[in-house]
């Protein structure tokens, strides 16, 4: 194993490509969880439906990162990972501008255009953390590989108490769209500077070889399978933000609760995740083991869930610091996706580090139908908790049966 002193680690740690990646992730996730946190103000103001409309815009959204999720998977090991880090932010900064002009469009159904608008947004919003994360992993030496995934996630994840503080602050909006797509186009700038990965280099002129074939996940029993692993160790973090914060405004009555922000408790699920996911790169890296890393981390999570569901009548409050709770826990975010990129070669690893997040994330939707389906017969609280428990069922034995990747060389084609 390489030793290296402090001065080396800071050089490797704050390299371009960690800044900006880190950057990246920040804007990212404020466009990301910004149709969460101003779903009820703005749905209001434009006279829809919160939960019926709020719901359908926010399944076009996921359904984008799902699609977006194979465009730019496959064009950042075709094409390379530059031609993501700057293809996807134009995207989704282009579309969360217009989303700020939807009061001002003369177009008569303005749920399927906030829809729509939202759909795009997620096309874009697929392919920041897996090209990010790709690079990073790619050029760090592997023993600061966790480390500085961690800090490209846990800086990244700041931008939803962003977005919730640009909400409060700018009283409009329309205005913390604008502010979303604007902060996009200023990174462009930025991402002028930042040079391919080395190890990608290596393959990018062998024609012959297979790249970004998407197909080649479903073709080997082996891959088929630890693809499926990887996508399960990511479900418990939707089904925390995904319902249990996006949707907390409906657990407030059964709680005894006179009101819950879904905006706030997005912020302080976020707050948690932030800090969760620059320790989980530590914790990882004390360990020498991603996996154990993981399932402490998701026990740590169930605990809460279980608290947060079951442990009687609350306040606003008390909710919150669930939230942050389930948040502090669920930051193995980084983790799980760098997981992902040292399991498969180089020749389809941006294919897989950003599809498997956003398979995770297009799955809320069949998430938030369970939740709705169980709601009818079993309440508010019990439908979590079965959805809850198929969630962190596959995702635990998912964990405990998926190769240990720690300190593995990412020198290698599948």
């Amino acid at each position: 194993m390489t030793t290296f002193t402090r001065t080396e680690k800071l050089k490797h740690l704050l390299s371009l490509p960690v800044i900006v990646a880190a950057l990246g992730y920040f804007v990212d996730i404020y466009d990301l969880l910004l149709f969460g946190i101003v779903r009820v103000p703005s749905l209001i103001e434009l006279g829809m439906n919160v939960d019926q409309d709020g719901t359908t815009i926010l399944n076009f959204q996921m359904t984008g990162l799902l699609v977006g999720g194979i465009l730019w998977g496959v064009l950042g090991d075709k094409k390379g990972r530059l031609s993501v880090l700057f293809g996807s932010i134009l995207v989704y900064s282009l579309a969360n501008i217009a989303c700020g002009f939807i009061p001002q469009f003369p177009i008569e159904d303005k749920v399927m255009l906030y829809a729509v608008l939202r759909f795009i947004a997620g096309v874009g919003l697929a392919g920041e953390l897996g090209a990010g994360i790709t690079l990073v992993a790619e050029s760090l030496p592997k023993e600061l590989r966790a480390i500085g995934t961690s800090i490209v996630a846990g800086f990244g994840l700041l931008g939803a108490v962003v977005a919730q503080l640009t909400v409060e602050l700018a009283g409009s909006w329309t205005i913390a769209y604008f502010i979303g797509g604007a902060m996009g186009l200023a990174l462009l700038l930025l991402r002028i500077g930042v040079v391919e990965s080395g190890i990608y280099k290596d393959i990018q002129h062998q024609n012959k070889l297979s790249k970004g074939n998407f197909i080649s996940f479903f073709t080997n029993k082996s891959r088929f399978k630890k693809y499926l692993r990887c996508i399960a160790i990511g479900l418990p973090t939707w089904f925390c933000i995904g319902i249990l914060a996006v949707m907390a405004n409906q657990f407030a009555g059964v709680m005894g609760i006179d009101s819950i922000q879904p905006g706030k408790a997005i912020m302080w699920a976020y707050i948690g995740i932030s800090a969760g996911d620059f320790a989980s790169g530590f914790i990882s890296h004390a360990l020498h083991s991603r996996k154990k890393a993981i399932f402490y981390m998701m026990l740590f999570t169930i605990i809460g869930v279980l608290l947060l569901l079951f442990s009687g009548q609350k306040t606003e409050n008390m909710y919150y610091f669930y939230c942050c709770w389930l948040g502090l826990g669920t930051g193995y975010w980084a983790m799980f996706v760098t997981v992902a990129a040292e399991q498969f070669g180089t020749n389809i690893r941006s294919t897989a580090t950003t599809t498997v997040p956003n398979m995770v994330r297009g799955l809320l939707p069949v998430m938030l139908i369970g939740f709705d389906y169980f709601k009818v017969d079993y309440g508010v609280i019990w439908s979590a908790a079965i959805v809850g428990a198929i969630v962190f069922g596959l995702g635990i034995y998912a964990t405990l049966t998926i190769a240990e990747t720690h300190n593995s060389d990412l020198d290698f084609i599948d």
